[in-house]
């Protein structure tokens, strides 16, 4: 037998991590067994199985189906935060944007609703600050100020209705007056659906 080969009798050296343990700081002298490198404690994680994802992305989906009714309404807006009043309006025309249209809707008090508010309304993928869909953009404005300007259209449109009766029932100058329910306009008032032309 070599010298290599040879079996050393009595108690085997002590490793490095052992006499450390002791509180044996080593010396330079002292011959310390190879530290073996202990097997990891459990096997390394491997990717999901392609099938087993494909499931659970399609578990996903439908259940997005579900939530979403045939026929919604796309232009549906979302709820607004309190005091705010939410509306679409126009940004692109036949794929040309507007600027004067644009300023006066800054003017009225609009400004785009930022994608931060309502993430799940745009693509996750690329750069979308505000809310665009067919070539129409959500815009806010604050309640109070959509409430009176709602009010204001309201009395125009009575005033242009009572102008008309007016005209209607005025006699021309130098005329019998239209007093006598006979001789008054009959005025009816209804609301009926306003026909689309075709293509």
């Amino acid at each position: 037998m070599t010298d290599s080969t040879a079996k050393r009798r009595g108690r085997p050296p002590r490793t490095l991590v052992e006499a450390i343990a002791d509180n044996n700081l080593p010396s330079e002298a002292d011959n310390f067994a190879p530290v073996k490198e202990r097997p990891p404690m459990r096997p390394a994680m491997r990717e999901d199985d392609p099938r087993v994802a494909a499931a659970r992305r399609a578990a996903e989906i439908r259940n997005q189906f579900e939530n979403v009714d045939e026929g919604a309404d796309e232009f549906r807006t979302p709820t607004a935060p309190d005091g705010w009043h939410y509306e679409w309006k126009r940004r692109t025309l036949l794929g040309q944007e507007d600027p004067a249209y644009q300023v006066e809707l800054a003017r009225m008090g609009w400004e785009a609703v930022s994608t931060k508010r309502h993430p799940e309304m745009m693509p996750v993928q690329g750069n979308h600050p505000i809310i665009e869909r067919k070539g129409m953009v959500l815009m806010q404005r604050p309640a109070v100020i959509s409430d009176e300007a709602r009010s204001n259209e309201l009395r125009k449109a009575r005033n242009q209705v009572r102008v008309k009766e007016q005209q209607l029932n005025a006699a021309p100058d130098g005329t019998l007056t239209r007093d006598h329910p006979s001789a008054r306009a009959q005025i009816k008032k209804g609301y009926s659906p306003i026909e689309v032309p075709g293509d």
